[in-house]
This record gives structure tokens, C-alpha cells and sequence, in this order.
């Protein structure tokens, strides 16, 4: 019940300016910093590991921009999934390499966990007819599951896959020239992941990216979304060189390599909040502890 009420209340939000709407994000994502330390001593060792070189202040900064992006996204939604469309277009911007759109050539689109990836995702199906599928994992409450889902596909041809369904369905849809919306930059454990530099520090990483890239003769693009005082900017990036290889493994490295490119940019949009490096390589401690 309280999770339906919910619901509606986004509902609601999403008449509000959006300048007020940012307001009482930027003072719940301040509230939650204070509040929420376990989350806030995760950020701060993450941006510690990835940025050495930054002063204790300068991660703090950045670990604080995190926690406010993380809330005015999360209301965003309000908007961006059940605002007219009109107020869409108007406030999520497409930019970049947006010929890559073009076409019926398989194109996997490379959009990792950044705060604003909603609404990139939420854009994409605009600007284009192709049929686009994209992975998420179940939110273990039914009606913010069901939100999201109706939210993520309210626009274009989308179709959302859980995790368990597997690959058929994803490579059949790039192989008959659809999208693929792939998010593999979180860590899913040992079972599913490689070991791979990010920020220098050795990391389980999904090789997903290139081995659907392989068999679905893809290629692939990235798109970085961030957030802005007026909406949101979506940038697409000119398709990979020379991508995918033969090489797993060299092929997940690269992708970290642009990944680390794009945070340098917006350091506190990325989503710190989770453990990056939890499962570790054998016989390495936590790094967490």
C-alpha cells in the first residue's frame, strides 16, 4: 500500500517546476548523506580508490554531489514517466553521433551507471522506430517494479528483459537490427565476471558488452547522460573502432578505459553508491572493511 501511495505521489510531483522539484532533491540528497552512512563510507572508498591523487575535500564534494544527483533523479522520474511528452522532448536532450541511429545495423548502446541513464534510456526510443530491448534486474517490490517497467517502455518499440531470461531473446532482436540499451558496469559477482583494471584497481566486470557484440555482429556506441539545470543531455558517442576483437578480455578493459573517460567529466553523477569492488580477486581482503 504504502509503495502505491508512492506511486501516486511521483504522480503528483511531476506538476511541480522543475527548479522546485531540483530544490527538494538537492535537500533530501543532503539529508540522506548525513543520514545514510553506511552508503556514504561506500561512496567515499570508491571515489578513494578511483582518485587518490584528490584531496579528502575534493572526494567529500564529490561524494555529496552524488547523494543529491542520486535523490533529484529519483524524483525526475516523476516527470519523465507520466509528464506529457511534449515536456520530455523539451527537457531531455539527444546529442552527438545521433546518425549511429540510423539504419538497421545491429547497435549495441554502451550506457553505464550513471544517475541520469533513465532519461537517456527514456529518449533514445524518440528518435528512432528500431525495436529496442534493454536488461534489468526485478525490483523486489512488485509496484515499484511495475512502475519502472511501465515508466522505461512508455515510449517506442521497448522491450525490458529480466536477467534470468538469458541471451536468445537479445541476440535475436540485434540480429534483426534492432538496439540493444546495455548497462554492464556494475559487479554481479564472481560467476558472471572477468577481472579487469578501472581506475587501475583490478575489478569483476560482465564481458557482456563484447561477447554480445560478437553474436550479434553488433556495433557498439556510447551514451552518457547527464543531469542539468534545464533537463538532461544525452550524448552519443561515434561507434567503436575496431570493436569487438577476439579478445575478451582486452575488449572489457577498453570499455572500463571509456567508461573512466566520461566519469572524469561528472565525477558526481556516477553511481557510487554501490560496491564497485566487492568481490575481489582470491585470497585479496575487502576492500570495503
Amino acid at each position: 500500500m504504502m509503495s502505491r501511495l508512492g506511486v501516486c505521489f511521483m504522480g503528483v510531483l511531476a506538476h511541480l517546476p522543475l527548479p522546485l522539484l531540483r530544490g527538494i532533491g538537492a535537500l533530501l540528497g543532503r539529508l540522506l548523506f548525513v543520514l545514510a552512512a553506511p552508503r556514504r563510507k561506500i561512496t567515499l572508498r570508491n571515489l578513494e580508490l578511483c582518485f587518490p591523487e584528490a584531496s579528502e575535500a575534493q572526494r567529500t564534494q564529490w561524494a555529496r554531489e552524488s547523494f543529491i544527483v542520486f535523490c533529484q533523479t529519483w524524483l525526475d522520474r516523476s516527470w519523465l514517466w507520466s509528464a506529457p511528452q511534449s515536456v520530455v522532448e523539451r527537457r531531455v536532450k539527444l546529442k552527438g553521433a545521433v546518425h549511429e541511429l540510423e539504419g538497421d545495423v545491429p547497435t549495441i548502446i554502451f550506457a553505464p551507471h550513471f544517475y541520469g541513464m533513465d532519461a537517456g534510456g527514456l529518449v533514445l526510443p524518440l528518435r528512432t522506430q528500431r525495436a529496442f530491448t534493454s536488461i534489468f534486474s526485478t525490483h523486489p517490490d512488485p509496484a515499484i517494479d511495475k512502475w519502472f517497467m511501465q515508466g522505461r517502455q512508455r515510449f517506442g518499440d521497448v522491450r525490458m528483459l529480466n536477467r534470468a531470461d538469458g541471451v536468445k531473446p537479445i541476440i535475436g532482436n540485434l540480429r534483426k537490427g534492432g538496439l540493444l540499451y546495455l548497462l554492464p558496469d556494475m559487479d554481479f559477482g564472481a560467476g558472471e565476471s572477468i577481472f579487469v583494471p578501472f581506475y587501475g584497481v583490478q575489478t569483476a566486470t560482465v564481458p557482456s558488452l563484447s561477447r554480445f557484440a560478437r553474436l550479434g555482429r553488433a556495433k557498439v556506441i556510447g551514451m552518457y547522460t547527464r543531469l542539468t539545470p534545464e533537463g538532461y543531455v544525452a550524448e552519443l558517442t561515434p561507434a567503436w573502432d575496431h570493436y569487438p576483437t577476439d579478445d575478451v578480455e582486452a575488449d572489457t578493459a577498453r570499455m572500463n578505459r571509456e567508461l573512466e573517460t566520461y566519469i572524469n567529466t561528472m565525477p558526481g553523477q556516477y553511481y557510487w553508491v554501490h560496491k564497485r569492488f566487492k568481490t575481489r580477486p582470491e585470497a585479496q581482503a575487502s576492500v570495503y572493511e
